[in-house]
């Protein structure tokens, strides 16, 4: 069966469209609405929170039952029924509830969707990137539009956008064939077996201690331009060159998957990941270097995340391989998203942006060390293979 190029394509476009107007604007929405930096960070934690619990569970259904793509069209459809509830509440106690129950879906969706991506790709791992470039062009076109619409529009606009994605993401579900895994073979290896490996260990951490660099970005990077003096459309323009500079990077990543191995190209990232936030903490006044740290971003998400895929998609193989991707998705996203929310959180006002964006490198030169030492070696000659 031919891969379905534009359906997967278009998911991501629709997921990552979503993320483009929630993720740069959110904590100008909850702040508009009267919320401080404290329970602004709390709030992004218990967004991210679920992603300890969801993608574990969903996971674990999916690969006992065969059945993502139900799994994936079930989780999209609640999560746009759930979030319409933010049109309605202002309040922090059922914000809170409803930002619980609309990213324990929304929060399945994604790994799943790798997952289905992977086996319909079989042996052409390599077409990932450029499938998965068509949700930064998402992200891309609604972050712009998003820009210039808050620069008009009061930003209780935000919500009402959201869930028009939402739903549109839940309908590409609804057309997406579903996808077997090739082999039918029991697993070598059990799940247990694979984590204890000491490079798999080391790989979550690495990618957790990315995460938690990470957070302070996705969740206060918006209100740090503004307290800068950036306007909303200036805040999408650099939102979206990070994101431009990820599809450069997805579109180059077959050719670099041929000369470089994975551990070479994670390892690079993290460099360039250290640098970018030294940069973005310390010089908040110069727009040309905020303009190449977001730049940078190619690297420290684009580069990293496609590695990571890869490694997981070789170190989980398929008969785990839903599982493996939500693990990645609960320990990174999840466990690193929620320490990072909080920390940013709770030191924003008292120690200042420049602690936390300091804190930010550090965490990205601690996840070089152990990279260089544990991770990626066995499998430094694979990306080969798979470009």
């Amino acid at each position: 069966m031919s891969v379905p190029y534009w359906r997967l394509s278009g998911f991501y476009f629709f997921y990552f469209a979503t993320l483009g107007c929630f993720v740069p604007y959110w904590s100008l929405y909850l702040k508009g609405i009267g919320f401080n930096p404290v329970e602004i960070g709390e709030l992004s934690a218990l967004l991210v929170g679920t992603k300890i619990i969801a993608p574990l569970l969903w996971g674990w259904i999916a690969d006992h039952t065969g059945k993502s793509l139900r799994i994936i069209r079930l989780a999209a459809f609640f999560a746009a029924v759930l979030f319409a509830g933010f049109l309605y509440v202002h309040d922090y106690l059922w914000v809170a509830v409803i930002t619980i129950s609309f990213s324990f879906f929304w929060n399945a969706v994604l790994p799943q969707f790798e997952a289905v991506t992977l086996f319909h790709l079989k042996k052409e791992a390599h077409r990932y990137s450029q499938i998965r470039l068509w949700g930064s062009v998402g992200f891309i076109v609604t972050v712009l539009g998003m820009g210039l619409i808050l620069d008009k529009l009061p930003v209780a606009t935000l919500p009402v956008a959201i869930v028009v994605l939402l739903v549109l993401n839940w309908w590409v579900t609804l057309i997406t064939p579903e996808a077997k895994s090739v082999s039918h073979r029991s697993a070598s290896l059990g799940m247990l077996q694979i984590i204890k490996r000491p490079e798999v260990l080391a790989f979550f951490v690495v990618n957790i201690l990315l995460q938690v660099a990470h957070a302070p970005y996705y969740v206060f990077y918006s209100i740090y331009l503004k307290q800068n003096h950036y306007s909303a459309t200036v805040t999408g323009l650099l939102w979206a060159l990070g994101v431009l500079a990820e599809i450069v990077l997805f579109l180059a990543m077959r050719r670099l998957l041929k000369r470089f191995s994975l551990r070479a190209i994670l390892l690079f990232s993290l460099v360039l990941a250290t640098g970018r936030w030294l940069i973005i903490g310390w010089c908040p006044d110069y727009l040309g270097l905020l303009i190449f740290a977001q730049l940078l971003h190619a690297a420290t998400f684009g580069g990293v995340h496609v590695v990571a895929i890869h490694l997981v998609h070789l170190y989980f193989g398929e008969q785990h391989q839903g599982k493996g991707q939500a693990l990645y998705s609960s320990l990174s996203f999840g466990v690193g998203g929620v320490l990072g929310s909080l920390y940013s959180g709770y030191y924003w006002e008292s120690l200042g942006s420049r602690f936390v964006y300091s804190v930010a490198a550090l965490c990205c030169g601690l996840a070089l060390v152990i990279t260089y030492i544990w991770v990626g070696r066995e499998n430094s000659q694979k990306s080969t293979a798979l470009g």
